[in-house]
């Protein structure tokens, strides 16, 4: 029987025109971006904040964001290791279980920071070590569930984007609020705890994806000697033509991923400036003090803000239920249990905040808007990309890119009236808002997007290596983020805050353009992908 997508005969049972095995993936990604994205939540405000008033450890902000910078750079240095083992050994499934596992751990570890600083570093460790054992791998496990390389995978790598920043939104709001309000240990260890769910309930329900995923020598078993006789064959006919054609079409399209990749370092170095400097700027230089009707609305809206999207992520939840409890019940067991653990959170949150007479918005929870506005808008762009509408790959990356621009636009203007060497300042939050809505719209046109030319463009034998060198190019931007975002002090200093964000305006801006310029040449060396 001949199936349309990859995987066992369960994953051929759709939800929303997709195999069930992608929200398989869709849920466990959701809980290990929930971890990464807590902690990094919080990493920055810990390590600033005071001693003895806040329980931080003090450190100078310029201090600080290196740190970032090197941690935040170093989870996207490891996966091309990750990606290497599982193509060559482990295969994708056993590397996304240790990476969830090791990062389970580390998440742990960061909670007894408490007892000793060597805590604190040890969990940066396995978070680095784990994360590169599991993000390129479970990522090449989407593009497999695909037998086509057409637009209805572009779409499943924007649905798998928006779990991803469903784990964010959940990530940075509740361990971003538990770390500030309660503890930062506290925060810390919560991120931990859906990790170990997401790697359990990835772990009953793996066999949905039958073949796909497993390690070389495993798939090599499943293969009956008829089928390895007839490829064989297939190879001895066809070794001719791939001689003469495969050499250039495949150095082409590995050259075309190379050039994504170098462009997306301007994407992230700027975008990535939300975890550094912007929360430096939201926490000293943004008015979040709500009296009166302000804090009312404020309320209100953070209410709906955080029930809409928990709504909408349990009624997939709900969907996934119906198509696969009857084969993978205790995976949907464990995952229920931590969506009602969640839902507990929630309303504990919500019901402590309304009842106080004021509202501070914390500094993290703008970091959360980020992941609201791609689960309010990934399914117009998912639809977009499947119609007649649909732009160029370089197109998507270009438009990205100055979206991107426009945001720290909006920041430079608005913080004109801040005094040269100001360390604090009274900007409307609206500020902020609109500036993570346009990175938001940015960031849908070029990470999901990558991801899947990542999938399209790379050799089969090789995807896992590549998707490994696409995250490369994440390290430099964000070990780069994070070093520039440490000039903030002596920049506003000497030129003011406006100038410190129209650098991050410029530079994509200016890139996105030299990509429109590229597009039919980056259209050729793709050899019919689209």
């Amino acid at each position: 029987m001949e199936f349309k997508f990859g995987g066992s005969e369960t994953n051929q049972k759709t939800i929303l025109g997709h195999p069930s095995g992608l929200f398989v993936l869709f849920f466990t990604e959701m809980w290990e971006r929930f971890s990464y994205y807590g902690m990094r939540a919080l990493l920055v405000l810990f390590l600033t904040a005071a001693i003895l008033d806040d329980s931080g450890w003090g450190w100078e902000r310029a201090e600080a964001l290196v740190l970032y910078g090197w941690y935040t750079g170093l989870v996207y240095i490891t996966p091309i290791f990750g990606g290497l083992i599982a193509d060559k050994l482990m295969g994708y499934r056993k590397a996304v279980v240790a990476g969830a596992l090791l990062m389970t751990l580390g998440h742990a570890s960061m909670a007894l920071e408490i007892t000793s600083d060597i805590f604190f570093y040890v969990g940066l460790g396995l978070l680095i070590v784990g994360n590169g054992l599991f993000k390129p791998n479970i990522s090449s496990m989407v593009g497999q569930l695909y037998k086509n390389q057409g637009k209805e995978k572009d779409a499943g790598y924007t649905i798998f984007y928006m779990g991803i920043n469903a784990g964010a939104f959940l990530g940075i709001l509740l361990c971003g609020y538990i770390g500030e309000s309660v503890g930062w240990h506290y925060g810390f260890g919560l991120a931990g705890i859906f990790m170990f769910f997401g790697m359990l309930q990835f772990y009953f329900a793996q066999k949905i994806f039958a073949r796909i995923g497993l390690s070389p020598k495993e798939t090599v078993s499943f293969d009956n000697a008829i089928e390895n006789s007839l490829k064989e064959n297939i190879k001895k006919v066809e070794k001719v033509i791939e001689d003469i054609e495969k050499s250039k079409v495949t150095k082409d399209r590995l050259i075309v991923i190379g050039v994504f990749s170098f462009f997306t370092i301007f994407f992230w170095w700027a975008f990535e400036q939300a975890g550094g400097s912007m929360t430096i700027f939201a926490a000293d230089y943004t008015d979040r003090i709500l009296v009166g009707n302000g804090a009312i609305i404020f309320k209100v809206f953070n209410t709906l803000l955080t029930i809409v999207p928990m709504i909408i992520i349990t009624g997939v939840l709900v969907m996934l239920f119906k198509q696969t409890f009857s084969k993978y019940s205790l995976s949907n067991i464990l995952l229920g249990t931590s969506f009602v653990i969640i839902w507990g959170i929630v309303i504990w949150m919500l019901n402590r905040e309304f009842g106080k007479e004021t509202a501070e918005v914390n500094a993290s929870w703008f970091g959360i808007l980020n992941s609201f506005f791609i689960i309010a808008f990934a399914p117009l762009f998912s639809k977009i990309w499947q119609s007649k509408f649909n732009p160029t790959g370089p197109i998507k990356f270009a438009i990205g890119l100055i979206l991107l621009g426009i945001g720290f636009g909006i920041l430079a203007y608005g913080t004109l009236g801040i005094p040269l060497g100001a360390k604090t300042a009274s900007v409307s939050m609206l500020f902020l808002i609109f500036a993570y809505l346009f990175h938001t719209l940015g960031e849908l046109c070029v990470s999901p997007v990558g991801l899947s030319y990542v999938s399209k463009l790379a050799p089969l034998k090789l995807v896992g290596m590549m998707f490994g060198i696409w995250f490369v190019a994440n390290f430099v931007a964000n070990l780069t983020a994070g070093f520039t975002g440490s000039y903030i002090d002596p920049i506003v200093e000497k030129y003011g805050m406006t100038s410190f964000f129209l650098i991050f305006t410029v530079i994509p801006f200016f890139a996105g353009l030299v990509m429109i310029i590229l597009n039919k040449t980056l259209l050729k060396m793709m050899h019919g992908i689209r």
